[in-house]
């Protein structure tokens, strides 16, 4: 049976929004696949690992008849991918088996039972709903997702905690030893009731790598154990982590005795070129700020040593205090302003970076012994 031809790219762009989620092993066999369903002219790609769903559709599926079937997710974005742009796809579902034809290329894939797709119960109950522009989310995901922990057992800090309170939507994420908060206004809303709920890393990722840098809306429905987003045509629901995520505002320092305004590029510049010398294991630098002068410096197990000076605007205290130089680089690399305030209270407090006139975006490092 013919299920579809058409371009290479009706096909790959929608394969590659749904196939991200998709786990190369898995213990079910069929969550490494696809679900490929053409109704009239329409075709729908479907992919979830039990936590996330992802749902997108194409038109122009010419072809005879409906039809489903699944096939290997990854597989079947390689080949779409190894073709030329403009080459014609045909999809052929014979016996259990999917052919995939483009001029004297053939491919023969195997297939398993669309009926057997798990496909993830949209839960009922109360429903919040709200819209935001998708480039201002994605941006507000890029300024805190960084600070997520990957494989901690505290299994709430592996994701990043949403909140809305009134008009404003919070996005909070910690690893335990940094932790970055950044803010946006929903505009055109009403005021919502104070809502909190951890978003799954993998779930985070995938927001970022699918949403468009432009002003499309983004909606937003939430019910007490999972959250969609509809953008485009692409449809994900994720569930959410089942927990209590730590007092944020508590660990925000309140007053800082001590504030230097820096050049960011020339700050990560500097960061970069001492962070080669290193030690691997812990990535330690010392910052020694002194009035008129910020010294970064940075040495390893084979007596290897780097200094680098920034001369700044400063005359408070002078601070000697060591930082993991992967958490500053990470917070310099995923802001894009001009320059960066600084504060401290003493080389045994947390430092709280933020960006001058601005009350959207804080971030905050424990410092480490040296």
């Amino acid at each position: 049976m013919l299920l579809i031809k058409t371009q290479r790219d009706v096909l790959l762009t929608p394969l590659q929004s749904v196939s991200g989620i998709v786990e190369k092993r898995h213990t079910l066999p069929i969550l490494s696949n696809v679900l490929l369903e053409k109704k009239a002219d329409v075709l729908t790609f479907l992919a979830t690992d039990i936590e996330i769903q992802i749902t997108t559709s194409t038109t122009g599926a010419i072809g005879d008849g409906d039809g489903s079937v699944t096939v290997g997710a990854r597989k079947l974005q390689d080949i779409l991918r190894s073709l030329p742009d403009n080459a014609e796809i045909s999809l052929n579902l014979e016996e259990k088996r999917l052919q995939v034809r483009a001029g004297k290329s053939r491919f023969t894939l195997q297939t398993l039972p669309a009926e057997d797709f798990p496909r993830m119960a949209l839960s009922d109950g109360e429903q919040k709903k709200f819209s935001v522009k998708q480039k201002q989310f994605r941006e507000l995901l890029g300024q805190t997702q960084f600070s997520m922990a990957s494989q901690d057992v505290r299994y709430y800090l592996n994701g990043l905690l949403l909140m809305v309170e009134g008009s404003e939507l919070r996005a909070v994420a910690t690893d335990g030893h940094r932790l970055a908060y950044a803010s946006m206004p929903l505009e055109g809303e009403s005021a919502l009731a104070r809502l909190e709920l951890i978003l799954p890393r993998k779930t985070v990722l995938e927001l970022n790598r699918l949403l468009a840098d432009n002003d499309d809306s983004l909606d937003i429905e939430i019910t007490p154990n999972q959250i969609r987003f509809q953008f485009g045509n692409i449809n994900l629901v994720s569930k959410l982590i089942d927990g209590k995520f730590p007092d944020y505002e508590r660990v925000i320092p309140a007053t800082l005795k001590n504030v230097v305004t820096l050049n960011r590029v020339g700050l990560l510049q500097s960061m970069v070129r001492a962070a080669i010398l290193t030690n691997e294991k812990f990535r330690g630098v010392r910052l020694v700020l002194t009035p008129g002068s910020m010294k970064i410096m940075a040495a390893n197990a084979e007596q290897e040593e780097a200094q680098e000076e920034i001369e700044v605007d400063y005359g408070g205290d002078a601070i000697d205090v060591g930082f993991n130089v992967g958490y500053l680089l990470d917070v310099l690399n995923n802001t894009s302003v001009e320059t960066v305030e600084w504060g401290f209270n003493d080389a045994n407090s947390s430092a709280l970076l933020t960006i001058p006139g601005n009350q959207n975006f804080k971030y905050v490092v424990m410092p480490m012994r040296i």
